[in-house]
C-alpha cells in the first residue's frame, strides 16, 4: 500500500554524504561489537535484542565528531545492527552441531569446522539481503504495517544530537556490566531456587502420590530485566504464562505420576546420593521432567505458533510475491521503471545471480562437507531456497508489527528445521552424523536468512522515514554480513571454551546446554533434528503440545510462540524477564496519569528504550570479557572469598534499577512540560 504524499527528511532529489568509507568503518565495528553481546545474550536467555537503538546512538555520537550528515548516521546504524541478526542466527543453530555430537570440543575449535560455520552464516545472510531487496517496497510502504522500532530509531536521529541521549545509553552500559561483574565476584546470589515437597493424594490401592513446586526467583540480570522491559508488560505477562502452565502444572503433575521411584532412579543415574529422601534429589527430578517432558511439548506449541503466524499473515505474504514477481518481470524485458533514490534496490540481475550462488553454496556444504547423498543434496538446496524466502518475508511482517526484539526467529527455525528433516528423511538421509548436519545446516541457514530479513526490513524502514538510498543500504548489509559471518563463529569458541573451563572451576559440566550458558533453542533444535531423523522422537508429547496451541488460538490469544517460549526457558530467566516487563508497565501507568503529550511519551519511551538497550549491552560484553578470561583460567569467583552471598541483596539492584528505569524517562520528559 503506497503511502499518500509521504516525504522522507532527506528528499530524493537532495545529494548528501551517504555510502562513505569513515560510516562504513564504524557500522562494521558496530556490527561485530554489538553481534558478540547479543550472541552471549542468545545463549543465556534464548532470545536477542535490536541492535538498531545502541547502533543509532553510537553511531551518531561517533560521526558527530567528523561532522557526519543523517544519512551517514542512517548508513552506519543500518550496516551495525546485521550484527545482531546474524548473531541470532549463529547461536540459534551452530551449538547445536556441538551439542548432538557431531563436533566435538576439539573438532569446534578446528579451522575445517570454523570454514564450515563461517560459510554458513555467510550464505544465509546473504538470501536475506537478496529477499528484502526483492520485498522492501511492499512492506515499508504498508500502512498497516506500524515498524515500531524503526519509527523510534528514525526520531533518534532526528533529535538524537540535540537531546544528549546517548549519555542515557553509556550510562546504563556501565551500570550494566558493574552488575554483571559483581555477580562474578559472588559480591550477591544471582539465583535462588527452592523445591516445595509435600504428599499429594492417596489413591484407592494405598498408594500414596508424592511431589511438589520448583520455585525460583528472577536471576539478577541487567540484560533479562532490559529484555522485559523493552518488549513490555502485555508480551513479558504472556510468556510469563508459560512458565506458569510449566511449572505450576505439568512439572508438578508429570512430577506425582512419576513418584520417589523416578527420584530414585535419577540419582543413580547421575551418580549422586540426592534421592527421594532428599529435597535436592526431588529439585533434580524437577529439571529433569521438564527436560524430558515439558520442553518437547514445548516444541509442539511452536510447530503450531510458527505455522498459525503464517496464516495470519498469507494476504500480505502473497502480494509481496506478485509484486516481486512482476518486478523481476519487468527488468528481464528491460521494461524497468525509472525510480528515484529513495526506491532505488540492488539489480534484479545480481539479486537472481546471488540466489543461484547460494543454492550452489548450500549443495557444496551438505554434499561434500556433511558427506550426503547427490539427491539429498539438491533436495536441500531447493528446500533451502523456498523456506529461506518465506521466512524472510514472515520475518519483516512480524517485524513491522511487534518490531525487531520481539521476532519469534526461533520458532519459524523450527518450522524450518522439521519441515526439512520430514522431507530429508523421505529421500532417504541417514539417520547417522551426516543426516543430522545436513538438517542443522539447513536450518541454519534459513535462520540466518529470516534473522537477517527481519532486521534488514526495520532498518530499510527506518532509512524510507530518513530519506536514505536502499540500494547502498542494501550493499552495506551485505559487507555487514560477510565480516559477521566471518567473526561470529569465534565468538561462539570463546564463549563455549570459556563455559566449560568455568563449569571445571564451579563444579558444573561447561560449554553449550551447561546451566550458565544454555542455548536453549540451539538443544532444542538438537533434540528435534535427531529426533526425526533418527525415528526416535516422541510424537506423543509433541502432539499434545499442538493441541494445546490449537486450544490457545481458539481462545483469541495472538501470541501462542511466547508461551511455549516461557515454558522452554529456565524459571530464573523468564521471571527476571516478566519483572522488567512490569517495570515498564508501572512506567506507562505514571505516564498515562500525568497526561503527557505526545512528544512527552515519545521521550519516555525513546529514554527508557535506550536505557534498557544499554543495559543489555553492559552486561553481555561483560559476559564475554569474564568468558575471554575464563579461557586463561582467571576467575573472579576466586578474587574474592564471600561465604554464602546474599540473594537479597541481588534483590535490592533489581529495585534501584526499577527505580531509576521509571524515574530517569519521566524526569526528562517533564522537563519538556516546564
Amino acid at each position: 500500500m503506497k503511502e499518500g504524499n509521504f516525504m522522507p527528511v532527506v528528499p530524493a532529489s537532495t545529494s548528501m554524504k551517504e555510502f562513505t568509507v569513515r560510516a562504513l568503518l564504524i557500522g562494521l565495528v558496530l556490527a561485530v561489537v554489538l553481534g558478540a553481546a547479543n550472541a552471549y545474550l542468545g545463549l543465556k536467555a534464548g532470545m536477542t535484542i535490536a541492535a538498531t537503538y545502541p547502533a543509532a546512538v553510537i553511531g551518531m555520537a561517533l560521526l558527530r565528531f567528523f561532522k557526519g550528515t543523517i544519512l551517514e548516521e542512517n548508513f552506519t546504524r543500518t550496516v551495525g545492527s546485521i550484527g545482531e541478526s546474524v548473531a541470532a542466527g549463529a547461536i540459534f543453530t551452530l551449538p547445536a552441531f556441538y551439542i548432538a555430537g557431531i563436533w566435538d570440543r576439539e573438532a569446534f575449535k578446528s579451522v575445517d569446522t570454523y570454514l564450515t560455520a563461517s560459510l554458513i552464516l555467510i550464505t544465509g545472510g546473504l538470501l536475506g539481503v537478496l529477499f528484502v531487496a526483492l520485498l522492501r517496497r511492499m512492506m515499508v510502504e504498508d500502512k498497516e504495517l506500524p515498524f515500531p522500532e524503526s519509527t523510534a530509531a528514525a526520531e533518534i536521529h532526528k533529535t538524537g544530537q540535540s537531546s544528549g541521549g546517548s549519555k542515557y545509553l553509556f550510562i546504563a552500559m556501565i551500570v550494566g556490566a558493574l552488575i554483571k561483574i559483581a555477580g562474578e565476584l559472588k559480591l550477591f546470589a544471582t539465583g535462588w531456587a527452592w523445591f516445595f515437597k509435600s504428599s499429594i493424594a492417596t489413591l484407592a490401592g494405598g498408594k500414596t502420590l508424592e511431589g511438589g513446586f520448583y520455585l525460583s526467583g528472577p536471576a539478577i540480570s541487567p540484560a533479562y530485566l532490559g529484555v522485559g522491559y523493552i518488549i513490555g508488560p502485555r508480551l513479558s505477562a504472556l510468556n510469563f504464562s508459560g512458565l506458569i502452565l510449566g511449572w505450576g502444572v505439568l512439572v508438578p503433575l508429570f512430577l506425582s505420576i512419576l513418584g520417589s521411584d523416578f527420584v530414585n532412579t535419577l540419582a543413580v543415574n547421575i551418580k549422586q546420593n540426592l534421592d527421594a529422601t532428599t529435597l535436592q534429589g526431588w529439585q533434580n527430578a524437577a529439571q529433569a521432567v521438564r527436560n524430558d517432558f515439558v520442553k518437547i511439548i514445548a516444541i509442539g506449541g511452536m510447530l503450531v505458533a510458527a505455522c498459525f503466524t503464517l496464516y495470519r499473515m498469507r494476504g500480505s505474504l502473497g502480494t509481496g510475491l506478485k509484486r516481486a514477481f512482476k518486478d523481476l518481470g519487468q527488468a528481464a524485458k528491460g521494461t524497468s521503471e525509472q525510480v528515484e533514490r529513495t526506491e532505488k534496490d540492488l539489480k534484479a540481475a545480481w539479486i537472481l545471480a546471488g540466489i543461484c550462488i547460494a543454492a550452489v553454496l548450500t549443495f557444496v556444504i551438505t554434499y561434500f562437507i556433511f558427506n550426503t547423498s547427490i539427491l539429498v543434496a539438491i533436495v536441500a538446496s531447493t528446500v533451502m531456497i523456498v523456506l529461506a524466502f518465506l521466512f524472510s518475508a514472515v520475518s519483516g511482517y512480524l517485524v513491522g508489527i511487534i518490531g525487531s526484539s520481539n521476532n519469534p526467529i526461533s520458532g519459524l527455525t523450527i518450522t524450518a528445521l522439521v519441515v526439512t528433516a520430514l522431507l530429508l528423511v523421505i529421500c532417504g538421509v541417514s539417520s547417522d552424523t551426516s543426516g543430522v548436519a545436513a538438517v542443522l545446516g539447513i536450518a541454519a541457514i534459513v535462520c540466518v536468512a529470516a534473522a537477517v530479513g527481519g532486521e534488514m526490513f526495520q532498518d530499510l524502514k527506518a532509512g524510507h522515514l530518513l530519506g536514505g538510498t536502499p540500494w547502498k543500504m542494501q550493499i552495506g548489509d551485505i559487507i555487514g554480513v560477510i565480516l559477521s559471518g566471518c567473526v561470529m563463529f569465534g565468538v561462539l569458541i570463546i564463549l563455549n571454551e570459556g563455559d566449560i573451563k568455568m563449569g571445571i572451576q564451579e563444579g558444573y559440566t561447561g560449554g553449550f546446554g551447561s546451566p550458565a550458558l544454555s542455548a536453549p533453542q540451539a538443544t532444542l533444535m538438537a533434540l528435534l533434528a535427531q529426533g526425526i531423523v533418527s525415528g526416535g522422537m516422541t510424537w506423543i508429547l509433541v502432539i499434545a503440545g499442538m493441541v494445546l496451541c490449537v486450544s490457545f488460538i481458539l481462545m483469541g490469544i495472538k501470541s501462542p510462540m511466547l508461551i511455549f517460549v516461557g515454558m522452554y526457558l529456565p524459571f530464573e530467566t523468564v521471571c527476571a524477564i516478566f519483572v522488567g516487563g512490569l517495570i515498564k508497565g508501572i512506567l506507562d501507568i505514571y505516564s498515562a496519569r500525568k497526561k503527557y503529550g505526545e512528544v512527552q511519551l515519545a521521550t519516555v519511551e525513546n529514554t527508557g528504550v535506550l536505557m534498557a538497550s544499554g543495559l543489555i549491552a553492559g552486561e553481555a560484553l561483560m559476559g564475554l570479557l569474564v568468558a575471554i578470561f575464563a579461557i586463561f583460567e582467571i576467575f573472579f569467583s576466586n578474587m574474592i572469598n564471600i561465604s554464602n552471598p546474599s540473594y537479597l541483596v541481588g534483590l535490592g539492584i533489581i529495585l534501584v534499577m526499577a527505580f531509576f528505569l521509571v524515574r530517569i524517562p519521566l524526569k526528562k520528559a517533564a522537563k519538556l512540560q516546564s
